[in-house]
């Protein structure tokens, strides 16, 4: 079969924008498990982090992920001097 030869009206165009959104986790860790937490913020921050779309609350959290981990060299330097 050639390619022309292929019905594809059924089936939507991959538009290089969701191809960009696509996530593939073939050969990674599995994702942990996460926690439902309640959570207290300003009600602007929410508002705007709702505004961006589907995906606000994973977007905070890789947000609160980068903070944590640019400061756990710090954090562990700190706990290691309160051992000492």
């Amino acid at each position: 079969m050639r390619d022309e030869d292929i019905d594809l009206s059924d089936s939507p165009e991959v538009t290089p924008e969701m191809f960009a959104k696509g996530i593939i986790r073939h050969g990674l860790k599995p994702v942990a498990k996460k926690s439902q937490v309640t959570l207290r913020l300003d009600r602007d921050v929410l508002v705007w982090f709702k505004a961006q779309g589907r995906g606000y609350q994973t977007r905070i959290n890789s947000l609160l992920r980068a903070y944590m981990d640019a400061h756990q060299s710090t954090t562990k330097k700190k706990m290691a001097a309160r051992k000492n």
